[in-house]
């Protein structure tokens, strides 16, 4: 096993306070920076190149399965906002208004878009004729401002950057379709390039979108326990077609309401790779998404030919598509070593003179520190093995955690036993499908519903609150 000691001696440890430390995070790696509105937060280059390669892998994704990105206004007229009658009374407490413009006030109030339903909606109205303007398969990547009491960086801000995509169809089951589909996305992205693993599910009906007939969720186990939703997908029925009177000729020749979907994924998730791969030394970035896949450390870099070998390192991996960066800076190699360790960058790469006289290097794995000295020659194919090691590693190490923290529990006092004997995690346990279970399974444990999962087992017969005869297995836990 590779040496674990501390190397950023002010990062609190996750043991000693998880919020203190995720904090400490965010900030000693120039991720965030806070500003004059609560709950608004500047995004450092650091970690906006975090999201910039999070956007540019899902955006493929997203054009790979037909999808063409829009943009659409800030403001949403307050009676448009209202047309959907569910939709309107979900968002209502978190909605930021807009009255005045310059010195004048206006007729009618301005939403500052909280999500997009409704301008898509209104849009769709004036566009969609006949079953061959069918589907309409938009994506838009823009900001969302929904005014949180209790807020926290990326977690949890009033404003935020995100990609909604939106979607028209003809007939219900291809919008089921288009729900699941996107939802499967989510899913591989996070644990094909952010070495996350998830759960796949539906809400329970208490928890679905303001406005939905379905909502599918993923759910996210962080290092201490707690659940975050990483990604949604929402089937709307006709529901918001009829409200906007969106209409189509079919190929019958009659008139019809269209079916919706919409679906999204933030800027939470450079928290929720902070909270599932992060350790008391700093960030832990899978490589997919980080800003630099490798930093090159020259040793004894005064020594002639060491730093000029650096460079043609550095030269070579980046013609083979690595992000790499060299640090060429005059700060000792122990500085450095720290520098990129509390960055998280996935591997690092020591060059000094006895390793050029040997014709190789050392390539060292972030999530263990573990060293391969690796020859010159082959340098390229040696990168891209660690690289999907360290992925590997990431991921393989989030599943333990998140087997050795799920509970199976038949009743309220094993919910409770396992909560208290073994901290915070994922519970599943059986339903009888009762909202007044539900909300009693949160009163009198703490965990809430997450989702019903596809993946069902069969814990007991009966429900875990009431005894009487269960109809699902459903994941509960404390959530961000």
């Amino acid at each position: 096993m590779a040496d674990q000691k501390k190397m950023v001696e002010d990062i609190t440890s996750m043991e000693e306070d998880f919020a203190k430390w995720y904090t400490d995070i965010v900030k000693k790696a120039e991720l965030v920076g806070y500003t004059s509105v609560k709950g608004c937060m500047v995004i450092r280059p650091y970690g906006y190149a975090i999201w910039e390669n999070i956007q540019s892998i899902l955006d493929g994704y997203f054009k790979a399965t037909g999808h063409v990105n829009v943009n659409m206004p800030l403001f949403i007229p307050e009676s448009l906002l209202n047309k959907e009658k569910d939709h309107v009374e979900g968002f209502a407490p978190e909605v930021a208004w807009v009255t005045y413009g310059g010195s004048e006030k206006l007729e009618e109030r301005l939403c500052v878009r909280p999500t997009s339903e409704t301008l898509f909606c209104e849009h769709w109205a004036n566009v969609v004729h006949s079953y061959r303007d069918l589907p309409m398969l938009y994506n838009q990547w823009v900001s969302v401002v929904r005014w949180e009491k209790t807020t926290r960086p990326f977690l949890r801000s009033r404003e935020f950057l995100w990609q909604e995509g939106h979607t028209l169809h003809a007939t219900a089951e291809e919008a089921i379709a288009e729900t699941e589909q996107m939802l499967n996305i989510y899913a591989d992205f996070c644990e094909k390039d952010l070495a996350i693993p998830v759960i796949r599910g539906r809400k329970t009906e208490s928890d679905k979108f303001a406005g939905a007939e379905a909502t599918y969720a993923i759910e996210a186990m962080m290092h201490d326990g707690k659940a975050l939703q990483a990604g949604t997908s929402h089937y709307f029925g006709d529901g918001f077609a009829k409200a906007f009177d969106i209409q189509f000729q079919n190929k019958e020749n009659q008139l019809q309401a269209p079916f919706e979907t919409s679906w999204g994924m933030t800027t939470r998730m450079i928290g929720a790779i902070i909270m599932t791969h992060g350790d008391d030394n700093g960030l832990v970035l899978p490589p997919a998404v980080a800003p630099y896949q490798v930093v090159i450390v020259p040793v004894a870099m005064h020594k002639p030919g060491v730093l000029e070998k650096a460079e043609e390192l550095c030269s070579r991996l980046k013609a083979a598509g690595v992000r790499v960066k060299l640090d060429d800076s005059d700060n000792s190699p122990g500085w450095k070593f720290s520098e990129y360790e509390m960055k998280g960058v996935p591997v690092r790469l020591e060059i000094g003179p006895r390793d050029i006289e040997a014709g190789q290097c050392v390539l060292v794995s972030r999530p263990n520190r573990e060293k391969t000295i690796v020859s010159l020659d082959g340098l390229e194919e040696e990168v891209a093995k660690k690289m999907q090691e360290v992925h590997d590693v990431m991921y393989q190490k989030a599943l333990e955690n998140r087997a050795a923290r799920t509970y199976a529990c038949t009743s309220l006092d094993e919910i409770r036993e396992a909560l208290e004997q073994k901290g915070d995690g994922f519970v599943e346990a059986m339903w009888c499908e009762s909202p007044e279970c539900e909300e009693k399974v949160k009163e009198e444990t703490g965990v809430g519903s997450r989702c019903i999962p596809f993946d069902q087992k069969e814990i007991a017969g009966t429900c875990v609150c009431c005894g009487k005869p269960a109809r699902t297995m459903v994941l509960w836990g404390k959530a961000y």
